[in-house]
């Protein structure tokens, strides 16, 4: 009998028990925010407990999530996340601003009754990529550099809590949106802002927790919030 040519062997399906790629393993991507309303979120806003008149500062306006800024307060995942890429994209429609994402979120009001828990990455116009420690902490290359004296260097009120970013001029103009990449691997966490990489930072003292959004003074829109496990 003559025998087969790898041609033919692979025309008739002989390699067919070749191990091929397990797409049910392949890393599935998730919006954080339905474009519709806040579902899978809940808020923490200090003045909605006393106060029967304040608004929520977390609203969904033209199939964005907006932050109107005040009152302050947060937006916080009701789930834990761990080991995960979150895109966003936002953008101050109207003028400069400050805002943040908070990664590894846990105890609520745990810094001046208002921050959780958590590690901070800032969004603020002009310092988008900074770190803030808030009762959590993280390093950095050149940390005396970045946060300055050691001897002030702390996580709770009063201390050197900010890690100045990398860069200079990654961020667009205002009322242009800006793409903003957190990846939380480990104890490790790296920021990118329109493709630059703007933080790395690593010894975090946490490793997983909940994501939160903030209202801190400033109205910001976001079109996007993707999450995307790590293998």
């Amino acid at each position: 009998m003559k025998p087969y040519t790898l041609a033919t062997i692979m025309a008739l399906g002989f390699l067919s028990c070749q191990p091929q790629p397990d797409k049910a393993t392949e890393p599935t991507s998730v919006s954080l925010f339905n474009g519709r309303d806040l579902t899978g979120w809940h808020v923490d806003v200090p003045e909605l407990d006393t106060n029967a008149t304040a608004r929520n500062p977390f609203i969904v306006r033209d199939s964005m999530l907006v932050s109107l800024g005040t009152p302050p307060g947060h937006l916080i995942t009701d789930s834990v996340y761990q080991d995960y890429r979150l895109e966003v994209e936002y953008r101050f429609a109207g003028e400069p601003g400050n805002c943040g994402v908070l990664v590894h979120a846990s105890a609520p009001r745990a810094l001046y009754k208002m921050f959780p828990k958590s590690l901070e990455v800032q969004m603020m116009s002009g310092d988008a990529g900074d770190f803030w420690c808030i009762v959590e902490d993280i390093e950095v290359p050149d940390m005396e550099t970045r946060r300055g004296p050691k001897e002030n260097w702390g996580i709770t009120e009063g201390k050197e809590r900010r890690v100045i970013n990398l860069t200079d001029g990654s961020e667009k103009p205002v009322g242009e949106w800006n793409a903003m990449t957190i990846e939380c691997r480990g104890n490790t966490i790296k920021v990118w802002v329109n493709g630059d990489l703007v933080n790395d930072g690593f010894n975090c003292t946490a490793s997983k927790g909940q994501i939160a959004v903030q209202a801190e003074g400033s109205e910001v829109e976001f079109r996007k919030l993707l999450l995307t496990p790590l293998s």
